[in-house]
């Protein structure tokens, strides 16, 4: 399902060069949930942003299926984004002057969904994620594990092929923290949705994960099967 191939991606700050990947090479099979880990700075954002098509890579091969993103014009990368891939971030990125339902309703609108089926979709998604009694909630009125279930349900919007989880933990508190993981490994397994999640979570990672990919330095140290 992606295939990433040498890749490697420099930031250009002022005259220098910041290397955040070096020659990064794996693979991910369709309905697989992958574990990337490293401490901060080791390039684990940067590979998801370079998967999501938000950056484009210095070089390498990002092989989604079967089309480079590093070949693709904006327009392309675009309509990768709106519907290959889902992205959930740690800041939940949700707009605060948006219902928990318009939030979800946003890219189905940007997809081109007719109004009447758009909230029916985004009314369905949030019920599926627990929230169907906090639709018309602002994100002010909504707890953290609240508003990261709204995020899942805007990512999930546009039927996803891969959900890119980028620390979606980080501002939980370990309960919560558990039930959204919980959540994401429904969605893998039952949904059979592919999951590539960056943490910092080693242990949960190991938990959950059919393979790991730790990153230092922009490199991958190794990597490990722990098939479910």
């Amino acid at each position: 399902m992606l295939h990433i191939n040498h890749l490697s991606m420099v930031y250009q700050k002022a005259k220098i060069a910041i290397p955040a990947l070096n020659d990064v090479t794996f693979n991910v099979e369709k309905g697989e949930f992958i574990g990337i880990i490293g401490k901060s700075g080791s390039g684990k954002s940067t590979l998801l942003n370079l998967v999501g098509g938000l950056d484009r890579p210095s070089g390498g091969e990002i092989i989604f299926l079967g089309k480079d993103l590093a070949k693709m014009s904006r327009y392309e990368l675009a309509l990768h984004r709106r519907h290959s891939v889902g992205m959930i971030f740690q800041s939940f990125n949700l707009i605060a002057s948006l219902t928990a339902l318009n939030n979800v309703v946003l890219p189905l609108t940007f997809a081109g969904i007719n109004k009447k089926k758009r909230k029916q979709t985004a009314r369905e998604l949030l019920e599926q994620v627990g929230l169907s009694d906090r639709t018309d909630h602002l994100p002010t009125e909504l707890s953290g594990g609240e508003t990261q279930r709204v995020a899942i349900a805007r990512a999930l919007a546009n039927e996803p092929s891969m959900l890119l989880a980028d620390e979606p933990t980080g501002n939980l508190d370990s309960i919560t923290a558990r039930e959204i993981i919980g959540l994401l490994q429904d969605l893998n397994k039952n949904k059979g949705i592919t999951v590539l999640l960056v943490t910092h979570d080693q242990e949960t990672a190991e938990e959950i994960s059919d393979h790991i990919i730790r990153l230092k330095d922009g490199q991958i140290v190794d990597g490990e099967d722990r098939k479910r």
